[in-house]
């Protein structure tokens, strides 16, 4: 009688011990240290921590730290790690799926666009379902915002982008532009301000105002286009699905609704940091900024759905993801038929 006791009072213990247990989790991102997006993810992890009272931990590390950026997912299924903070993008390689929806060129003209199709539309379920294949679980997606676009010319539409000199990363950026008339080339972004002060481009896709500012590109290229028009990269919050199965109801909603936290004050704040450096560079003197009116917009938006029906060939998931995003902007009147 004493040892069923006993054994029933350990059990008891470690049923408790279970449901109260600390998840130290060990995320990786896609950015170094230092960098502003790097220093908002960290204020993520003590989110994470507030939320559920100190039961959850999540160590963040810089870029590289224990992987390369490409192979964070690998290493999340293999348990190295147990989650990332990505640009989706990353991984198109695996399937051109990850790739539509990480970035469809000319889609969203705001980030809470794009968070409606994550959260109350159908984009947030089918992440998790591209994601479930490859061992993660989609918390939510966060973004630094629509990029800017730097130009050492002026550019008010569409039709001045014909002939131009520009940096584009590879793939779909570079694709829309290509359609769109422009000469895109690959450059490092360390390479960037070298090559516009040289003259070799005239314009280049970077990133968000307030970077380009505080890196001087604007010295180099008065002629910004702000707000962005072109691309605005969903960065994936994600991590091990039989890590995250193991914890309790409350925990997993701490995940995810920390996330969704976390994704409007990053860009409350990206955008305060955006709108005080374009402030900066008017006053300047030196710079002039260029807003496009909502049918160049359109415009854009038309030439690169042409090449995102080129990525939709790629394969059955990628042709998945360019129904449902068209479907989606078409209901919600973001396109016309």
């Amino acid at each position: 009688m004493k040892t069923f006791i006993l054994t029933t009072a350990v059990a008891a213990l470690a049923a408790t011990g279970a449901l109260s247990q600390d998840f130290e989790l060990r995320f990786q991102s896609s950015d170094p240290a230092g960098n502003p997006n790097f220093e908002l993810q960290q204020q993520w992890t003590e989110m994470v921590s507030e939320m559920s009272d100190g039961r959850v931990s999540v160590e963040l590390l810089p870029v590289e730290s224990i992987v390369a950026h490409t192979e964070t997912q690998d290493a999340i299924a293999a348990g190295l790690l147990d989650g990332h903070i990505t640009d989706t993008s990353y991984f198109a390689g695996k399937d051109p799926a990850f790739g539509l929806i990480a970035n469809p060129v000319g889609a969203w003209s705001a980030p809470e666009e794009m968070f409606a199709f994550m959260r109350e539309g159908p984009g947030g379920e089918m992440m998790d379902g591209l994601l479930e294949p490859y061992g993660l679980k989609f918390l939510g997606a966060t973004t630094p915002g629509l990029e800017a676009f730097v130009s050492d010319v002026p550019l008010d539409g569409v039709a001045d982008l014909e002939g131009l000199r520009m940096r584009a990363p590879e793939g779909l950026v570079q694709q829309v532009f290509a359609a769109a008339g422009a000469a895109p080339v690959n450059l490092p972004g360390s390479e960037v301000f070298t090559s516009l002060d040289k003259g070799v481009i005239d314009a280049a896709d970077y990133s968000v105002f307030s970077t380009n500012q505080a890196q001087g590109l604007h010295d180099v290229a008065s002629h910004p286009v702000y707000p962005g028009f072109h691309s605005m990269p969903l960065v994936e919050v994600s991590m091990n699905r039989e890590r995250f199965n193991e914890m309790p109801e409350d925990l997993q909603q701490v995940m995810i609704e920390s996330v969704e936290a976390f994704a409007d004050m990053q860009v409350a704040a990206l955008r305060e940091a955006d709108e005080a450096a374009v402030a900066e560079a008017e006053a300047s003197g030196s710079v002039t900024v260029h807003d496009w009116p909502a049918e160049e917009r359109a415009a854009f938006r038309s030439i690169a759905m042409g090449e995102w029906e080129t990525v939709a060939d790629g394969s059955e998931n990628a042709k998945m993801v360019f129904d449902t995003l068209t479907g989606y902007l078409r209901e919600n009147g973001l396109i016309s038929e």
